[in-house]
């Protein structure tokens, strides 16, 4: 049985707090898709730190670095629907290679582990989360929920600018 993927942002919670609301969903382990996995403001969501306290909360950490976002966009990107040049850039990077192998990665283990990736953003529509979410959701067939800091699991609906090419890429060019 494969489970769902969920994804959560940390925001601003505490160690404290975020431990209890991956434990309440479940999540036996958390991805971490942030390119730079650090934070100033949050030291306790730096990559050093989540790799001490979370597997001592009884949560398996993991960082992946390849489907992190700040992604650069091509000169050529028929990703049209997207406004904001960052999630067009990433739509591309969806595109690579690296990004598929760390999906394929990603989807074994869903196989087996109720997991969660997590960005810094809490609100996922804001996030690269959104777009990790349509290629899941649309080119792997795998539900999506996401988890807000209120412990409420949304489902993921999968941006309307969003299709699968004749090849079988996730493109965003409709209008």
């Amino acid at each position: 049985m494969t489970h769902p993927l969920i994804t959560v942002g940390h925001g601003t919670l505490s160690q404290q707090e975020f431990a209890a609301l991956l434990k309440t969903a479940g999540i036996v382990e958390l991805v971490d898709v942030r390119r730079f996995p650090g934070s100033r403001r949050h030291p306790h969501f730096s990559r050093e730190a989540l790799t001490d306290w979370l597997p001592a909360a009884g949560i398996r950490y993991r960082w992946e670095e390849r489907l992190g976002g700040r992604r650069r966009l091509p000169p050529e990107s028929p990703d049209v629907w997207w406004q904001v040049d960052a999630f067009r850039a990433y739509a591309a990077h969806m595109r690579t290679p690296e990004f598929q192998d760390a999906m394929t990665t990603l989807t074994t283990q869903l196989e087996v582990s109720r997991l969660a990736v997590m960005c810094s953003e809490s609100v996922w529509w804001r996030c690269h989360r959104r777009l990790i979410a349509d290629f899941a959701a649309k080119v792997c067939e795998i539900p999506v929920r996401h988890l807000a800091h209120n412990g409420r699991l949304t489902e993921h609906a999968v941006a309307p600018g969003a299709r699968l090419s004749t090849t079988g890429s996730l493109v965003y060019d409709l209008a």
